[in-house]
């Protein structure tokens, strides 16, 4: 019995020392040195490096926008350096082929960073970024992107520029450099106020056209703030806008001129008032003048008009009419309408008789510099954005995308091509 408990002890201590043999074995502890001598020595070296390193590690936790290596970056307000436990020391944000270094601000607490102004579309940038502790102990961090490029965003380019005083028929005309999809996101992202409280409803002309105007004109001495806030907003699949912009124009006083091609007349109207009758020459029966609503789009103090450019050719192919000094010129319409002066034609053709390709002619001088012809006294007292209604003339009436001439679209018919 006693024998047998002595075998069992033994046969005990022989499975207690393999399995102490086992558990050296999976700690991964050589010949020359216990497994449990190096597992307690390579604690405490680590714990003591552990420690060393906590010592000189700032506290100082730098975070940026956008990610390392990102794409299609924005160009506004995506890029942004912040940091908690500390102040930011110097941040370094340069475009990576030119090593253009683009100029930011540090908060006045030291907390933030940004850029001043906007980026550079498809440009690879490099950001670094340096901020420090209460102690002094320095963090680093690095980040490269890529902004969105020319390819992958879209442009809208607006009228009326910004600061200008304008006409109670300008609208705000948005032309689109890619076709927009996303209409409604699109619509959405214009914001427009008028001092007038009038209502201002946009209409797409097309898929790279967006109108904003109110249901009767602007009041006169109104101030109008577009905010354009396109920046991140997908135009379209994989077209995503960038701009950013503000923007605000004046209306000035009410000036409305009314051109009747059957008495060949054109009376000015300014803020309810006559201000001048002044005798015209419209289009031909031939080549008539539109009828309706039409609206200033550009003043040119000379121009060159010639008829191959709008359709006017003869048998060989030419021009009709090749003018290269065309004075106090101002577009009605994108096909070609102009009101300007004429000094080609006989004085007494003006208010007798209409004889134009269309456009509205005034009596003038060559060169541009009578100030006394009709012509002249025209230009100076009209506006972009002022507005002409022509009546009494065979032809149709003007299209309301063939130029700024929306007016010629009912209020509801207006509404019903808003997108919202």
């Amino acid at each position: 019995m006693r024998d047998g408990m002595r075998r069992k002890g033994l046969m005990a201590a022989a499975a207690l020392l393999s399995g102490v043999l086992t558990l050296s074995a999976c700690s991964g502890g050589g010949d020359d040195e216990p497994a449990g001598d190096s597992r307690d020595g390579g604690s405490e070296q680590s714990d003591a490096d552990r420690a060393a390193e906590d010592a000189n590690t700032s506290t100082a936790v730098i975070s940026i926008t956008p990610d390392d290596a990102a794409d299609g970056v924005g160009i506004n307000d995506d890029v942004q350096v912040s940091v908690e436990g500390g102040t930011l020391d110097e941040v370094v944000l340069t475009a990576a082929e030119s090593g253009t270094e683009v100029a930011g601000t540090i908060s006045g607490d030291g907390a933030s960073w940004a850029p001043d102004a906007q980026l550079d579309r498809g440009t690879k940038y490099e950001l670094s970024v340096q901020a420090s502790d209460a102690e002094g102990r320095e963090a680093h961090e690095t980040r490269t992107f890529t902004t969105v490029s020319p390819e992958n965003s879209f442009t809208g380019y607006f009228t009326p520029e910004d600061g200008t005083t304008v006409g109670v028929g300008m609208p705000v005309s948005l032309n689109f450099d890619k076709p927009i999809e996303n209409r409604a996101e699109i619509e959405a992202a214009v914001e427009i106020n008028s001092t007038s409280g009038q209502e201002i409803v946009g209409h797409w002309f097309s898929d790279t056209r967006l109108d904003f105007r109110p249901e009767d004109y602007w009041a006169a001495n109104s101030e109008v703030t577009v905010d354009l806030n396109f920046d991140g907003v997908e135009g379209a699949a994989d077209v995503i806008g960038w701009q950013d912009r503000t923007f605000s124009f004046t209306v000035g006083r009410s000036q409305i001129s009314t051109v009747d091609a059957e008495s060949h007349q054109m009376e000015v109207v300014r803020d309810g008032q006559p201000l001048r009758t002044v005798p015209i020459s419209a289009g031909s029966e031939e080549t008539p003048t539109y009828n309706g609503i039409m609206v200033i789009s550009e003043k040119l103090e000379e121009t060159r008009m010639n008829g191959a450019t709008v359709g006017f050719t003869d048998d060989d192919g030419e021009g009709e009419y090749d003018i290269p000094d065309v004075p106090h010129a101002m577009r009605l319409s994108t096909s070609g309408t102009f009101v300007h002066g004429n000094y080609w034609a006989a004085d007494g053709v003006f208010g007798s008789s209409n004889t134009s390709h269309g456009c509205i002619g005034l009596n003038d001088a060559q060169g541009a510099d009578d100030p006394d012809t009709d012509g002249a006294w025209f230009f100076e007292e009209s506006l972009l954005g002022d507005v002409i209604v022509v009546v009494n003339s065979p032809d149709r009436e003007i299209q309301p995308d063939n130029g700024l001439n929306g007016w010629n679209m009912s209020w509801a018919d207006w509404q019903a091509g808003s997108a919202l």
